[in-house]
């Protein structure tokens, strides 16, 4: 059983040695400073929502928008009812929105419900006003001064902006902390870091923003993958536009609690990951060729640790198979896998605790939750096995809606740290 621990070893360093750069991005805060901000342009906005029986929530998001600094009148809030058997559209008109619904049970997802109310858009203001558009999930809240600063690296020079993503439920749970620390630990010390690298940042599936001139040159919005804020990313990084990143803008929103549920999110997630490749591979190898840092960055995120995952899966549960038939004892297998389980528990722990000391004031739950879900985020990143493995072997995952019940204001997502559990 040599030949196991050779295959986990070999597979361990490949890991590392693909990923290595991102301890370098670790460095970069601590030795690059930030670059002051040109002078901010009034610009104007029209906010995009796409929202699917999400009566429970979205009246905080839509409230938090009325509440921003940033000037009103250059505020517009469309809202697409997007296949609901609920009250979501009234809640939104009551709430100031322009509500637009859409019953299509054939064409599901977000991707074609912005792309919808992008068209809707367009016809109802043909003059076409709007600078930018923001996009949104309906469960989001935002801090006061969210638009005030996208606007501000918008007016820097950037068509595309992503923002700092933060939780509304780090508390609840090992699974609601697991993405809580994840989505931190990529606005803090991967986007973070880009920016001031002056790479480009990536886009997380909400809270982004991008500018008139993105739309037009993309032809409207024609992402329909199972991940379109990654086919998004990287169609504007394979066309050479640079996405900036403001980490003053942050906002909130839910995440999963229930296993199954997160299960199903993330190997669609995967699933969309090999769509993207299978789309726009080529193009990310050309670019890498061509000196395209970027092109790397985002290669490495969506390939080789999926891959990794499923040869090691398999390449082990052949040598225990084997080793069962052949009676010689599945100890070094067992061993072998033990070893590098513990090893990957060591690193994404190690990630977890930079990001529970960096962003600790940003994370609203008791002090003890925080350092408990630190010591249960590996487990939950151990969790992404069977999703990848399912993922990129199976051929039915569709999308589907995320339930979301937690209806917060930012005063009572920031009171988090100080109810008791």
């Amino acid at each position: 059983m040599d030949t196991i621990k050779a295959i986990n070893y070999v597979l361990l360093v490949f890991f590392f040695i693909c990923y290595a750069y991102q301890a370098v991005y670790i460095l970069i805060p601590f030795v690059v400073k930030k670059k002051p901000h040109k002078p901010a342009v009034m610009h104007r906005f029209a906010v995009l929502i796409s929202a699917r029986n999400e009566e429970a929530v979205i009246a905080n998001l839509l409230d938090s928008i009325k509440r921003q600094s940033y000037p009103a009148e250059l505020i517009n809030i469309f809202v697409c009812a997007d296949n609901c058997t609920d009250n979501t559209a009234a809640v939104a008109a009551e709430h100031g929105a322009e509500v637009i619904e859409r019953f299509n049970l054939e064409q599901v997802g977000k991707g074609y419900a912005l792309n919808y109310l992008l068209g809707r858009v367009d016809a109802l203001y043909p003059d076409r006003p709007f600078d930018a558009y923001f996009v949104f999930d309906a469960d989001n809240v935002l801090e006061p001064d969210y638009i005030e600063q996208m606007n501000r690296t918008f007016s820097d020079g950037f068509e595309v902006v992503t923002s700092y993503r933060n939780s509304k439920n780090f508390g609840d749970n090992w699974i609601s902390s697991g993405y809580a620390l994840w989505f931190m630990r990529e606005s803090a010390w991967l986007n973070r870091p880009r920016m001031l690298a002056e790479t480009s940042c990536a886009v997380s599936g909400t809270g982004f923003m991008f500018s008139q001139k993105v739309l037009d040159d993309c032809g409207g919005w024609n992402f329909f993958l199972l991940t379109e804020d990654i086919e998004f990313t990287i169609m504007n990084i394979t066309a050479g536009r640079r996405i900036g990143y403001c980490g003053d803008a942050v906002l909130y929103d839910e995440q999963p609690t229930k296993l199954r549920q997160s299960l199903r999110q993330r190997k669609r997630w995967t699933r969309g990951y090999v769509q993207v490749f299978m789309k726009y591979g080529g193009e990310m190898v050309r670019g890498i060729f061509k000196g395209s840092f970027a092109c790397y960055d985002m290669f490495m995120n969506i390939l080789p640790a999926a891959v990794v995952t499923v040869l090691a899966v398999f390449a082990n549960l052949g040598g225990f198979v084997y080793s069962i038939l052949t009676h010689q004892g599945a100890a070094v297998v067992i061993a072998s896998v033990l070893g590098v389980l513990n090893s990957m528990y060591l690193t994404v722990f190690g990630i977890g605790a930079l990001t529970l000391v960096s962003e600790w004031k940003r994370i609203y739950a008791p002090a003890w939750k925080k350092v408990l879900f630190t010591f249960t985020f590996p487990l939950f990143m151990l969790t992404y096995i069977p999703c990848t493995v399912a993922g990129i072997c199976a051929r039915d995952v569709v999308w589907k809606p995320i339930e979301h019940t937690r209806a917060a204001s930012l005063a009572e997502i920031r009171s988090g740290s100080r109810r008791a559990a």
